[in-house]
């Protein structure tokens, strides 16, 4: 089994103690123990690739370990995977709050590589979530496309803009203080938050990280993510997409297709 670490730290970006959850796979392998010779299947010292695991709505760091077998597929797959927490923040640096994006994109990575046999080629680091994370990662990983090269998002909030008019309208609930997260909240299209710009931006720059997109056809989400689909590939975007009929916006369909998401990442099987 793998390497299972809660970590407690003074955060200098955030200013006050918080925490992370850390899966490192070990030699021995699954289950099954023996009192035969373990053949160490990991270059410690070369690093491990790593996964940048972002919670939803209403989550933290414990979400991934408590509601999935994230540390069973970390150790399958040899990487290591990053869990940390940030509100309802949707992974900004907030307006009124926390700057959730400098410490997710600067601090977490220096203080990972610093401490956990991790890789810090751009090669070996991705980053991945669902839901407000699913946003999150591709805001990261777009936002930083020198830093990441994969990015997963299921079931995500692909267009912020357009979710914000959602809330506003009373047709998505969500614990989102909009006015606190950003500073003009009912003008994000066309911005560095939105998804969109961020990758005409990277197209501009030359450097675009691999995407997946996933969605489930019963979820709430699924029409945003079809349409943002197509306003990617129009972009000329090439994405991995990932479409489960009569999947929903849960755990169930999460779990699976981190799996897929984790394959795809280190090149194991292609969708």
């Amino acid at each position: 089994m793998a390497m299972f670490l809660n970590c407690q730290y003074y955060s200098t970006a955030l200013q006050h103690n918080t925490q992370i959850q850390v899966i490192i796979p070990t030699p021995e392998g699954q289950e099954q123990i023996t009192g035969e010779e373990t053949k160490k299947r990991y270059d410690y010292k070369k690093g491990l690739p790593v996964v940048y695991l972002l919670h939803g709505a209403y989550g933290d760091c414990s979400s991934w370990v408590r509601f999935s077998n994230i540390e069973r597929y970390a150790q399958s797959h040899q990487i290591v995977a990053v869990m940390a927490s940030v509100e309802n923040s949707f992974y900004q640096n907030m307006y009124h709050g926390n700057p959730y994006f400098t410490y997710i994109t600067e601090e977490l990575p220096a203080f990972v590589t610093a401490l956990f046999p991790v890789s810090e080629k751009r090669e070996d680091t991705f980053v991945a979530g669902f839901s407000m994370g699913g946003y999150g990662a591709w805001y990261v990983g777009l936002s930083c496309p020198e830093r990441y090269s994969k990015i997963a998002g299921m079931s995500a909030a692909m267009d912020i803009a357009e979710l914000g008019k959602q809330c506003r309208d009373g047709k998505v609930e969500g614990p989102f203080a909009w006015e606190n997260i950003f500073d003009n909240p009912e003008q994000l299209a066309g911005t560095e938050k939105d998804i969109f710009e961020l990758y005409r931006r990277c197209q501009e720059n030359g450097v675009i990280p691999e995407l997946y997109q996933a969605c489930g056809t019963k979820d709430f989400l699924y029409e945003m993510n079809l349409d943002a689909k197509r306003r990617l590939e129009k972009m000329g975007a090439k994405l991995t997409w990932s479409e489960t009929e009569g999947a929903m916006h849960n755990w169930d369909y999460w779990d699976k297709e981190i799996q897929k998401i984790l394959d795809w990442m280190m090149n194991k099987t292609c969708i």
